[in-house]
Formats: C-alpha cells, structure tokens, sequence
C-alpha cells in the first residue's frame, strides 16, 4: 500500500485546520486517486496504490503531488504503507516511510504524533515512554486494562496489523470553495495569490469529473471594517472560448481581469464558483507531428526524420498479396514511394501481435492447449500457398515455403483470444501451433 498524508501549513498547537481548508484539499487530491479521506480532522489522507502507473511511476508521482501541495500551503506530503504511519511521519516532519523498515521508522517517532498516544501523554511519560517504540514495548493485557481500547487500535493499525478503514470523500456535483486570506488585501492583483489556490482546487475536481469549464467566477467580501458605501463585496466572472482546466492559462486570464478591478475596502474572504463545466474531451498524444496541427504531411515528416537517421531506420508495413501470415506484410524504408497498387486484405481475422516464430502446443486429444484447454471459437479458415517460394535451407538447398494450415480463433481463460493453426497433410497431423495474439 501507498499513502500520503497532507498536513495544512497551520501551527499545530493552535487550532485544527478549518473545515473548508480540509475540503478543499481533498477536493483537489480526488484527481489522482478516488480513496482519498480527512483523517483526525486534521490531515487529508490518499491511497495512491493503483495510481502510481497512471501517473509515469511513483516517482513522478510524488514530485507532482509535492510541488502542487507547496501551492496550496501544505506541508510536504508524507509517504508510509498506511494511513496513520503517513500521518504521524507528516506530525514529526518526516517524509519518506519507505526508508527503513515501517516498525523502525515508527519506533523512533515522539508520542505527540500518533492522537491515540497524545491524549495519554501524561500517564505514558510517568511509565516512561517518550517514543511510540516505547509504548509498544509495554505489555499488551496491561496497555488493554489501563488504557482506552483506542489506544492498542491505532497502534496496530499505524503499524500495518490491523486493518484501516476510512470514509471516503465524495466529488460534489458543484465546485465551489471559499478561503479565508491570512491578511486584509487592499488591491485587486494581490488577490491572485490567494485566488490561485481556488483555482488548483477547481482544476484538480475538473480533472476527477474529467471535464474542463468555459465560465467561472471569483468573489470576494469586504472587511467588516469599511465604509457603508463599499458594499459586502464584488465578483468577476471570467469566460473561455473553449472547455479547458489548464491551471496556467486560467491564471493569466484571471490576473488580467484583476489588474482592471479597484477594491472599494480591503477584502478577508473569496470565493471560487464553477459556472459552466462541460464533459472535455482527451486526445491521446501521438509520437509523430499531427498534420492537421503541424501544416505538414506525415509523407514529408518521414521523408525528414528518414534523412536525419537513415533510410533503413526509418520503415512502414507494405502489404503483399499473400495470405500466409509470415510473408503478408514487408517492411520497406518509408522514403520509398509506396507500390501503386496495394495488396488486397485477407478477409481472415488479423492477430495485433504475432510471434517470431510459430509456437507448438500441447494436445489433449484433439483439443489444444495452451495455459489450459483451449476453447476454439472460429474456423477452420484454410490458407495453402507458397508452392512458388523457395529458400535455402541450413544445408544450402532451396526448400518450398509451401504450407498448408487450418487457422482457428481461440479462447485462452488466462491468455486472451488467440491465433491458432493446425497442419493437414503433414506427418504430425496433431500438430498445433500458437502464431498470433489478438489485442
């Protein structure tokens, strides 16, 4: 497991984050992972095992999630197999839970970090105890007796032996958040930075919904020191031409609004409203340029990338007419102009993957198998040809390519839908053999 907890930048000893901050940030956290919860009313918690690979690895995962907590006046964000470990590891400002391993990190760790500990600091430091460490060395049946049963609970669960379980926030239907300024702002352009955590919270909801917003709207109350003509506020709302959650642009745009606007009393509170959020639409990235975008053909962008690595680097699939699997298609340099005519398709249905070679499978009876019986789903689909083609053996002897073959669609319970054929004619007429795997 995979957690980090998220610590508001709040002196600790003073108050608990308000319930807006909380919301906000796992709002915004719901775009990498749907298990995200406010853990102790403190501190949000995600479970990022089944992220890690949407989002280019761990790695990267963590420097992303690090520089936009950074953002949002967070703490650096903790990382520990459970929830409560990441927790405590965030309290004693600590990140990395993966170190050593988690008993050892936990151990070194001061009561204050764990509140099942916390609360019983006075009685745990007249035992003795200064460290989770040493609270875990006590008796268990004496801990169980003194103390309240949420003590061992947390305990365990902080150190992975016993299970967790959390109230996992929900996406609302509805952005919009408020922030209290840390101090009074008397001109429009310094609102952005405030403004701008507003706008990291609705971005990451977007992405969650998987949509982007054309409109939305920014408002703000005045101090409750001004004058009786200023009014309680103002707002300004801010239009795209197209659906969009592109945290930078949506900045700029912002900041050129705000440079026109003139407060009328110092402002304490915003608010972040999404007007019009529409369903946006992904593109899938491609390695080469879209012409479209470019200007360019794909035919010229080959003929340029095939002159920078050479022409044998550089190769596209020409289909022949044939209809044996390992000669239908030939790879040529891409520079060369394409055959006038091409091959017509086979009406076969056409594995994505093929294999090097041919793979010969195991029988039973006259069923095949291949990570278990094989279920066949079409066929027979007979190719025979190749009379005509002759190659050199190991020997040096030209020998015929001819072969003579029953394809068949097949159905692997743990390999997929395979391409399968079967000889006729041949000395082993129960051979079969693995060729192809559909995608």
């Amino acid at each position: 497991m995979l957690w980090a907890a998220l610590l508001p930048d709040v002196d600790p000893s003073s108050r608990l984050p308000s319930t807006d901050v909380l919301n906000g940030t796992a709002t915004w956290a719901l775009q990498y992972t749907p298990r995200v919860a406010v853990i102790e009313a403190s501190a949000v918690a995600l479970e990022l095992s089944a992220s890690t690979r949407l989002f280019g690895g761990k790695r990267q995962l963590v420097e992303r999630i690090r520089n936009q907590a950074a953002e949002l006046d967070l703490t650096a964000p903790s990382w520990a197999p459970t929830s409560l470990a990441a927790l405590a590891l965030a309290r004693a400002g600590q990140t990395n839970g993966f170190s050593k391993p988690l008993d050892q990190v936990l151990d070194a760790l001061p009561l204050d970090t764990l509140t099942a500990a916390k609360v019983h600091d006075a009685t745990l430091s007249r035992l003795g105890c200064r460290t989770l460490g040493d609270v875990r060395a006590l008796p268990r049946g004496g801990l169980s007796r003194r103390f309240d049963a949420q003590l061992l609970t947390a305990l365990d669960q902080a150190y992975g032996l016993r299970p967790e379980s959390h109230a996992w926030v929900q996406l609302p239907d509805r952005f919009a958040q408020r922030l209290e300024l840390m101090s009074r702002v008397e001109m429009a352009p310094a609102l952005l930075f405030g403004a701008r955590r507003l706008l990291l919270q609705m971005c990451g909801w977007l992405a969650a919904r998987r949509s982007g917003t054309t409109a939305f709207t920014l408002r703000w109350c005045h101090d409750v020191m001004r004058s009786k003509t200023a009014g309680d506020g103002g707002e300004l709302t801010i239009r795209t031409a197209e659906a969009t959650r592109n945290i930078e642009h949506l900045s700029r745009l912002l900041a050129e609004h705000l440079a026109k606007v003139e407060l009328k009393a110092p402002v304490g509170d915003l608010e972040l409203v999404a007007d019009d959020v529409r369903a946006l639409e992904e593109t899938s990235s491609s390695l080469l340029p879209d012409p479209v975008q470019s200007g360019e053909s794909l035919a010229l962008v080959m003929e340029r990338v095939a002159a920078r690595l050479g022409p044998q680097r550089v190769l596209r699939p020409v289909l022949a007419a044939d209809h044996r699997m390992e000669w239908m298609v030939h790879w040529r340099p891409a520079a060369e102009p394409p055959p006038r005519k091409s091959a017509p398709i086979s009406g076969l249905p056409q594995p994505a993957f093929m294999l090097p070679q041919p793979l010969k499978l195991a029988a039973r009876g006259d069923r095949p198998l291949y990570q278990g019986p094989l279920m066949l789903l079409s066929g027979p689909h007979r190719v025979e040809g190749g009379w005509w083609h002759r190659l050199p053996d190991d020997s040096g002897e030209q020998r015929s390519q001819t072969v003579i073959r029953d394809y068949w669609v097949a159905l692997s319970e743990h390999a997929g839908v395979l391409w399968i054929f079967h000889t006729r004619l041949d000395n082993d007429r129960s051979a079969w053999f693995l060729q192809g795997v559909f995608a």
